[in-house]
């Protein structure tokens, strides 16, 4: 990067660190630490929420989804402003008024402490995974930045956070948040200026050509388990999904019980409802004008730098100049029938229109054969069978295409981001060990400051977890899929524990205990076992607790009775 790179991204860091820390009070208590002793206002806390959502993941895996795959993955929020309106007059009310630290305290009233433990102990697990992930964005896009691996670029970006989240506690984290959230969305609208300016075309034949390989379809209505992104996937699995996320997941439950009162918590809740879609239609429509920009001007073969090099200098050096000679003729041919389009469109023959559209779709599937080829080739080469370079595609955009300056602030965006949605969810993590676990188990009685010192180590540790899975995670393909295939593997069932406890009556413990230990057996060998959508496996898993927790409720209080 530039100089004025370095500037703009080191300054600006500095300063939004600096802002968050001074506006921290009361962090000396526990109440304070955790939830701000509930003086954040609704549209602070409605900011952090999405800004939580927009994170790094998004910037870089949802991009590089919408370049590859276009509209499609829109399905998946069609779900969200329904779960935020029954979230808002369900859940919301029910954990503010209940004067709880986190989600799960309510489960052990309810219920029984077991069950409550084991609920916490899967969402430490499925959050601390999909911390790792959000760790992954950033880090590859320093390690394209600085030339280092993904585990000191993992390291390099976890540990300020940590310490970060140390000090501060949710205040420095929301406040952080509202500022890191306008960064985003100004960084986001110059990349969607940069790639519209860099054609030699107009914006309608560029939807054109990208509509022509099928990625500007948002609807599809095929009712099939095994395709991840339909209409049906979006609106029923994905209404499980949001539920559970939002009204379970102690990372976004503790964001709007600091809220001032249950109404401004409603309303923060529901400022996702109303922008969350439009802000991901953005992203994605981002990563389909990167497409666009790419016809014109050729991309890499592959996006990821560091096997670009490995296969150039190794035994299969011959093999990849081959693969590149080919696809730079290809991508010529695509680009004469992008051309051709355009010319098409001008002059308003549809029958024209329609020839050069099939035959830039027909150029566009031989660059897609070619690059499925060199995957191929890094795959068998590296011995690493799940080689995706989806990842890095808008870092590459972004480091090679951006004037000076811009850079350096679309690189604070994701790193920020990152570094903040982190801070959010060790935060979240260090809570619900502290007061599910350590107070609970351990030490019931002891003094503010005896906790939080016990929150900051446990963050740290929770960091240097995070820090594991993201090196792992960077290569499992698109980021926002594997962040929503860790929560999808655990969220249906957590949510269908809170069925029982909210919605069924006569539930007891151990039905509830049963039922969520049925529910997680249930989603590991449809996950394991079969090719359903992940989406599903939120349906498969509250189903299941519901059905099985009811069952086993019936037994126990009628053993209970004969006993």
């Amino acid at each position: 990067m530039h100089l004025v790179d370095w500037i703009v991204l080191l300054g600006l860091s500095a300063w939004i660190i600096h802002d968050g820390l001074k506006r921290t009070k009361d962090s000396q208590e526990l109440e304070g630490y955790f939830l701000a002793k509930r003086s954040i206002p609704w549209w602070a806390a409605g900011l952090s929420v999405m800004a939580t959502q927009l994170s790094a993941i998004t910037m870089i895996g949802t991009t590089g989804q919408g370049y590859t795959d276009g509209l499609r993955f829109i399905q998946f929020y069609y779900a969200l402003p329904l779960a935020m309106v029954v979230l808002s007059l369900t859940l919301v009310p029910f954990f503010y008024r209940s004067g709880v630290y986190t989600a799960y305290e309510y489960l052990e009233t309810r219920f029984d402490s077991k069950t409550r433990s084991l609920t916490s102990l899967l969402f430490l697990i499925s959050r601390g995974m999909s911390c790792g992930a959000v760790i992954s964005a950033p880090a590859v896009v320093l390690s394209l930045v600085l030339d280092w691996n993904l585990t000191a670029t993992a390291l390099a970006i976890s540990l300020p956070a940590v310490v970060y989240t140390m000090f501060g506690g949710v205040q420095a984290v929301t406040w952080t948040d509202v500022k890191i959230m306008v960064i985003i969305i100004v960084g986001l609208v110059a990349v969607v200026l940069t790639a519209v300016l860099g054609v030699p075309v107009s914006v309608g034949d560029g939807l054109t050509m990208a509509a022509a390989t099928g990625r500007l379809q948002t609807f599809d209505f095929s009712f099939d388990l095994t395709n991840q992104y339909t209409f049906w996937s979006g609106t029923i699995a994905a209404l499980f999904l949001f539920c559970s996320y939002f009204g379970t997941d102690q990372s976004q439950v503790q964001r709007y019980l600091t809220a001032r009162s249950v109404d401004e918590a409603r309303h923060s809740l529901l400022m996702s409802a109303y922008w969350k879609i439009p802000l991901q239609l953005l992203v994605l429509l981002l990563g389909v004008l990167v497409f666009v920009f790419y016809v014109f001007t050729p991309p890499p073969l592959l996006f990821s730098k560091t096997e670009t090099q490995r296969l150039q200098r190794g035994e299969h050096a011959a093999t990849y100049a081959a693969l590149e000679s080919e696809f730079t003729a290809a991508l010529a041919a695509r680009r004469d029938a992008a051309t051709a389009l355009a010319a098409a469109r001008d002059d308003g023959d549809p029958g024209r229109i329609e020839g050069q559209r099939a035959a830039f779709r027909s150029r566009n599937q031989d660059i897609d054969r070619i690059r499925a080829r060199a995957t191929a080739l890094a795959r068998d080469t590296s011995r690493d069978r799940r080689f995706s370079d989806v990842n890095y595609i808008t870092p590459t955009f972004i480091l090679t295409q951006l004037p000076v300056g811009l850079v350096g602030l679309l690189m604070l965006a994701i790193i920020m981001a990152a570094t903040d949605t982190i801070a959010g969810e060790l935060n979240s993590l260090s809570t619900a060990t502290v007061i599910d676990f350590y107070k609970r188990w351990a030490k019931p009685t002891a003094t503010d400051a005896h906790y939080l010192t016990v929150s900051k180590v446990a963050t740290g540790l929770w960091g240097l977890f995070a820090c594991a899975v993201a090196v792992w995670a960077a290569e499992l393909g698109s980021l926002i899929e594997v962040v929503n295939r860790f929560g999808s593997f655990f969220y249906g069932s957590i949510l269908g524990v809170f069925i029982l406890a909210i919605g069924v009556p006569f539930a007891t413990g151990h039905g509830a205990f049963v039922g969520l230990i049925a529910g997680m057996s249930a989603v590991a060998w449809v996950a394991s076992s079969t090719n359903v959508a992940f989406l599903w496996q939120n349906v498969v898993g509250a189903v299941v607790v519901v059905v099985v927790g009811i069952v086993a409720s019936g037994f126990s209080r009628k053993s209970l009775t004969s006993g």
